[in-house]
């Protein structure tokens, strides 16, 4: 009891001892020890790091769970280290919603048979929604959320260590230079020595965890490098899931308003590709592979005999260049507006194009119908 009472009195002293020393060093009336330039350089960049790190996680965790409630629950769920219950995508619950409707409205009718196929591709896409957020999670939140919890406590708690050793050591040099007395100048400068050994060691052990901080972000380069792979496949997987559904209903489409205009109303964007980890490249959507009328030779001809359709022409600008492949089809510059339309039996990918007195199959990914 007696030790516990002494070492209660020798905390509360040196204490108070830091107290005084911070406090006169707030005021001016106290020198202070400065770190050199290098140091608090490492300093402001672990600061830096971890502030920047702090947003990126928390604006990604919005990303992938807009829900805030959700994202309260979940983090409740790890704090208590219980597994996450499996939640629905936005996706899925469309795609459950609209087979219900089909069901009750007539799986048989248009309305219907086109309920049932939408409703799959939202289902697909809530699975790669589903894929997407758990890689994310994995491969990007994780890491830098064991940054903040992990490595980061340890620096901070080191730099409280070496903050407190420097005001032991502008204690002693204050007593030094107060001291009068040889006895007290003698004591006073085999404590500076002591707190100046501490000091030194300290600096030298969070100035090993700050220089940390360049394999911390090699680490999270590695892991956003990922991230965006995961990104890119999951906006890859969402087109081609659409681009079959669009697909489906423009065959549809076709079958339900026969001789109507098929097509999209709004402009496609292009697929994307990636090529590796590190390096991801928008490339311009291929023409469809089915040919839309007739072999080339043929179509070459019947197509300066058709003659367009009383009614359904449109016009639409010309989103990304593209080379003809053959006779049959007509040559395209961006963002200049041709005539279009469709013809009975046609590929629903394809539509006949018109500029000036050439007519050609176009593809329609590579328009913006515009009336």
């Amino acid at each position: 009891m007696d030790f516990n009472m002494k070492k209660l009195a020798s905390d509360a002293g040196i204490f108070f001892t830091r107290a005084v020393q911070f406090t006169e060093e707030k005021f001016g009336q106290a020198e202070k020890t400065e770190l050199d330039a290098h140091f608090e350089n490492l300093l402001a960049r672990a600061d830096s790091t971890k502030n920047w790190t702090e947003k990126i996680l928390r604006q990604t965790e919005v990303l992938l769970q807009p829900n805030p409630s959700a994202r309260v629950e979940e983090f409740l769920y790890e704090k208590l280290d219980r597994k996450v219950p499996s939640r629905v995508t936005g996706g899925e619950l469309l795609a459950q919603y609209m087979a219900e409707a089909a069901s009750e409205l007539g799986p048989t009718t248009p309305y219907g048979k086109t309920l049932i196929k939408v409703a799959e591709a939202e289902k697909r896409l809530g699975a790669a929604e589903r894929d997407f957020i758990h890689t994310a999670s994995i491969n990007f939140l994780t890491p830098l959320r064991n940054f903040l919890e992990g490595d980061w406590k340890t620096i901070s708690k080191e730099r409280r260590l070496l903050q407190n050793r420097r005001l032991d050591l502008d204690a002693c040099k204050a007593r030094l230079k107060k001291a009068k007395a040889a006895e007290a100048k003698a004591t006073a400068e085999q404590e500076l020595r002591v707190a100046q050994t501490e000091f030194d060691r300290q600096a030298e052990v969070t100035r090993l965890l700050l220089e940390g901080i360049s394999s911390t972000h090699v680490n999270h380069l590695r892991c956003l490098h990922e991230f965006v792979e995961s990104q890119t496949t999951y906006y890859a997987q969402c087109y081609r899931h659409m681009l079959d559904l669009q697909k489906q209903l423009g065959s549809s489409q076709g079958a339900i308003f026969p001789g109507t205009f098929v097509g999209t109303t709004e402009p496609a964007s292009p697929p994307l590709s990636s090529t590796s980890p590190t390096t991801t490249a928008a490339t311009m959507p291929m023409g469809p592979s089915v040919a839309g009328l007739a072999p080339p030779a043929e179509a070459a001809l019947c197509l300066e005999e058709v003659a367009p359709p009383s009614s359904g022409t449109r016009k639409a600008r010309v989103l990304y260049d593209y080379e003809a492949a053959d006779s049959s089809e007509l040559a395209l510059l961006a963002d200049e507006l041709i005539t279009v339309y469709s013809l009975p039996g046609m590929d629903p990918d394809w539509l006949i194009g018109e500029r000036g007195n050439r007519k050609g199959k176009v593809p329609v990914t590579y328009l913006e119908l515009l009336s």
